[in-house]
């Protein structure tokens, strides 16, 4: 069976997950990218194709031209929609390419879910560096089509908002801008799995942010299980907007009890969650999803353990400048508890201080099965270990 996966830059979702987890399939797999140099660096022995990945036609003509498909997937955010309309076009099994793109698309999100009356936040589109009236102070100014904290940047007054919109547009001219009122509270996400007809809540993770006002994931806590009343408010909210296929990562606040979605990422989280979420729960999570694509139906009990704890810690730079020393890759086993860590900046790399998840150094992902021994020795961890940077 032949799987077309769309893809830009190499991810280690990919790399370390759905590759591997299409071997053991079976798959004959065929990455199609705009990258192809950086993905045949990556994995040699995989066949990859350059596309246009971005342009919807283009995968179509490509898939058209080569090796008939028996599925067409994507784990990025940004070619949700054009893995959707190709496999709706060799009538594969896939995602509705409407819900990917009101997933996408954070100001047309917004607009479903007031049109179906579960959840209303004022926003409003920019092209133009202007505040627009009736503007709710504080605001968050953020790329309609963004992600990962890029450019996301909270907003207390009309002048801040028009000098940050300018400095943002003139970088990125033919980005269109959403601004809306501030959301507060804690901030979760919710994991799910759903093959059209059943859908598995994984349980989510606690966030912890960068103080205001940008938002920087630094830590992530493992939630084994939202309370009933959230996870209901959270999956209409996801119903609304047409989600229920595969893998998807919702991000919400939760404040007074009303759980509030601030954005949908149709596809499986991300900067190595994944990864710990499958050892954590014990499950094929990858195989699991590219089964849902080749048409076939999840179990009604995915035997997911229940009794696990997680956290994830991103070192993050807080200066620009060279990275000069900093810990290698590491696999340890500390008092039941399992550490894996990953370098994400080379030693010798030079970067500018973003403000987004690209000044991440690196990931540390914990996993045992007490949630206060977890935070302890991922603690000590970091203690011991040092990231330094020279201007």
């Amino acid at each position: 069976m032949r799987l077309y996966l769309l893809a830009l830059n190499p991810t280690d979702a990919v790399t370390e997950g759905f590759l591997p987890a299409a071997a053991r399939l079976g798959l004959d797999v065929t990455v199609l990218t705009d990258q192809p140099d950086a993905h045949r660096r990556t994995y040699p022995d995989i066949e990859v194709l350059e596309c246009d990945v971005r342009d919807f036609r283009a995968v179509i003509t490509r898939i058209s031209t080569h090796h008939k498909p028996d599925a067409v997937f994507t784990n990025s955010d940004h070619l949700q929609t054009q893995a959707a309309l190709a496999a709706a076009y060799f009538d594969l099994p896939g995602k509705d390419w409407r819900a990917a793109l009101r997933c996408k698309d954070k100001a047309e999100m917004r607009r479903r879910l007031a049109a179906a009356g579960v959840d209303t936040v004022w926003s409003a589109e920019l092209t133009e560096p202007v505040a627009p009236a009736g503007t709710p102070y504080p605001c968050v100014l953020k790329p309609r089509e963004g992600v990962a904290s890029e450019d996301v940047v909270l907003v207390d007054g009309a002048e801040e908002l028009v000098a940050h919109a300018k400095e943002i547009l003139e970088r990125r001219p033919d980005a269109v801008l959403v601004v809306e009122e501030y959301l507060p509270g804690e901030l979760y996400t919710l994991e799910t799995l759903g093959d059209g007809n059943v859908r598995h809540v994984l349980g989510g993770f606690h966030t912890e942010l960068s103080p205001p006002p940008y938002f920087i994931e630094e830590r992530l806590t493992f939630v084994p299980a939202h309370p009933e009343p959230v996870v209901a408010q959270v999956l209409a909210q996801l119903d609304a907007l047409g989600v229920g296929f595969g893998a998807c990562h919702t991000e919400f606040v939760v404040h007074g009890g009303r759980a509030r979605i601030i954005e949908v990422n149709y596809r499986a989280i991300g900067d190595q969650c994944d990864l710990l979420l499958a050892r954590l729960l014990r499950i094929p999570l990858f195989e699991h999803i590219l089964r849902t694509h080749l048409g076939e139906s999840l179990p009604a009990d995915l035997g997911a353990r229940r009794d696990g704890a997680a956290r994830l810690e991103y070192p993050c730079a807080d200066r620009a400048g060279t990275l000069v020393g900093a810990p290698a890759a590491t696999d340890l086993d500390v008092e039941g508890v399992h550490l894996t860590y990953r370098p994400l900046r080379a030693v010798g790399e030079r970067h500018e201080l973003y403000m987004t998840n690209r000044d991440y150094l690196g990931v540390l992902r914990a996993t045992g099965t007490d949630q206060s021994t977890v935070d302890r020795v991922v603690a000590a961890f970091l203690a011991e270990r040092q990231w330094e940077i020279q201007p």
